[in-house]
Order: C-alpha cells, then sequence, then structure tokens
C-alpha cells in the first residue's frame, strides 16, 4: 500500500467525488487573475499537485508541455486516463523536497502550485519554498493560489498569511507580481466562507 503523503490526507478516499467537482470549473475561471502572467508561447511548465489534471490538460492545450506532479495514487491515475495527453508527463512526487523532480534536474519557465501549500505546517513550507524556487528558469514565473476558511473533515490544511509566503519568497529572489484575495468559485466553498489569496512572483532572468 502507498504510504500516506504528509498533507495528502482524505483525497484518495474522496478521489471519484473530487473529480466531479474540480473538473466542472474551468481552469480559465480558476486562474482568470493570471491569464495575463502566463507564457505567450509554447514553454515549459511545471504543476505541483496537479490533482485530476485539469489544470495541466488546460495548459497542454494553450501548446505547453507540462509535467503534473501528483503524490495521490487514486488522482494522478485517474487524471493521466480522463486528460491523455502526449505533452503531459506524470510524475509521483511531493513536497517538501520534490526529490523526484529535483534528481531530473529540469527548470520551468512557469510553475503552478494550486491549492497546495497550505497542507504543509511552517516546517514543511520553510523547506518546499526553496524546492520550489530552484525549479523555476531564470525569467520564469511561480504562480499559486492558497485556500483560507473551515477546514473539510479529514484533511489537513493550515491557516497561511500572505506576507508569510512573500517575504520567504522574496528572500529567495522572487519578486511579487500580483497578491489578489478572493471568493471561492464554488458554491458551497463560499456558503462555508472559503476565500482564496492568488500570489504570482517572477524569478530575475
Amino acid at each position: 500500500m502507498q504510504p500516506q503523503v504528509s498533507g495528502t490526507e482524505g483525497y484518495a478516499a474522496e478521489a471519484d467525488g473530487l473529480f466531479v467537482r474540480y473538473e466542472s470549473i474551468p481552469s480559465e475561471q480558476v486562474h482568470a487573475a493570471v491569464l495575463h502572467l502566463l507564457p505567450n508561447t509554447p514553454a515549459r511548465v511545471l504543476d505541483i499537485g496537479a490533482g485530476t489534471g485539469r489544470d495541466a490538460a488546460w495548459l497542454a492545450g494553450l501548446g505547453h508541455q507540462v509535467v503534473a506532479v501528483e503524490p495521490t495514487d487514486a488522482l494522478r491515475v485517474g487524471a493521466m486516463r480522463l486528460h491523455a495527453s502526449p505533452a503531459i508527463t506524470w510524475i509521483d512526487d511531493s513536497l517538501p523536497e520534490l526529490a523526484t523532480l529535483a534528481a531530473r534536474d529540469e527548470q520551468f519557465d512557469l510553475v503552478m502550485l494550486t491549492a497546495v501549500l497550505m497542507h504543509l505546517d511552517e516546517e514543511q513550507r520553510r523547506r518546499a519554498l526553496p524546492n520550489i524556487a530552484a525549479r523555476i528558469a531564470p525569467g520564469g514565473m511561480l504562480i499559486m493560489t492558497v485556500r483560507h476558511g473551515p477546514v473539510p473533515p479529514g484533511r489537513r490544511m493550515f491557516e497561511i498569511a500572505a506576507e508569510a509566503i512573500v517575504e520567504p519568497a522574496r528572500q529567495l529572489g522572487l519578486t511579487l507580481q500580483l497578491n489578489r484575495h478572493g471568493e471561492s468559485l464554488g458554491a458551497e466553498n463560499r456558503v462555508a466562507g472559503v476565500t482564496w489569496t492568488t500570489l504570482a512572483f517572477g524569478k530575475p532572468s
């Protein structure tokens, strides 16, 4: 049996329902705040915590080559079936170390973490951010969303202030380009009081 990766609690058991929920909201809506920051020519993209593959498939459809990282077997295997594409490479890897990616020693023009970082506690985030920054190519971009609000039963999440990400990112040489807070797109989450922070950082050339 696959050892459970810290932060993925609850996802395998709910995989079927998550495919329905995540795939029901188009990536263009989820990432509306950062559409102007996406590469406008074919690029190398890393999607960390790719889940059902919704965003990886969207990015591949825009002409990018995508490496999708997902540690939960039930999500990764289902996503590979649902979004089969030669433009997507799936990898079983996880934060904070990203050991498999580090061994590949690749860098990417765009790194995305959608609803991922709040699954890591403070010490794990401290370890994770340098490993994430190391995967960004010079001149590249890091885009992430962070969830705020009640934690669903069976999940592991932590409340993170934007500044707790912005300042460590600055120390790693990343430049803040967007810091936006907004309500959830999902009706159920909105009723529960869930909100999201979207952050974007550039890495100097």
